[in-house]
């Protein structure tokens, strides 16, 4: 015997109205903390970086792989890897650069009193405008144009 179906009948139309709006606006609330935890997780770690870093070091283990069991690594492997060599240097030098998610990172860590380590080195002095450039100066071994030697920052 087969159960009694529901009779939703005998609610009104704006209680079932009242339900869906409650039941959006606590989406919206979810939705929106979730939002917020991407941004903030992004703000330390870009996602595209997260991804290749998993991917060059899952191609690091199928290498790895290979060689505990004393076989030879296949050139296709090597080969991937030094293309993730190359990409990940070039993912580093966009994110440290100007402007990068690393550098704004080193840029707070730097003014904090408790590192262990020393963030400012690498820093850019921070631009008084936003459209605000220098010109380039072309240093051979730390010596500008004019012969005199560069200190480093």
């Amino acid at each position: 015997m087969m159960a009694p179906e529901h009779d939703d009948t005998a609610i009104p139309v704006e209680v079932h109205l009242g339900r869906i709006a409650r039941e959006l606006a606590t989406i919206r609330q979810l939705l929106a903390t979730v939002a917020n935890n991407i941004t903030a997780a992004e703000s330390e770690i870009p996602e595209q970086m997260r991804r290749f870093m998993n991917y060059f070091h899952d191609v690091h283990d199928i290498k790895f792989v290979y060689e505990e069991h004393g076989q030879q690594v296949p050139s296709w492997v090597n080969a991937e890897l030094e293309r993730c060599d190359d990409r990940f240097r070039h993912m580093l030098e966009d994110l440290h650069a100007a402007g990068g998610v690393f550098e704004k990172v080193k840029r707070d860590m730097a003014g904090r009193k408790d590192n262990r380590w020393d963030h400012t080195k690498a820093l850019f002095p921070p631009k008084e405008n936003a459209d605000e450039t220098r010109p380039s100066e072309q240093l051979v071994n730390g010596i500008d144009q004019s012969g005199t030697e560069v200190p480093r920052s």
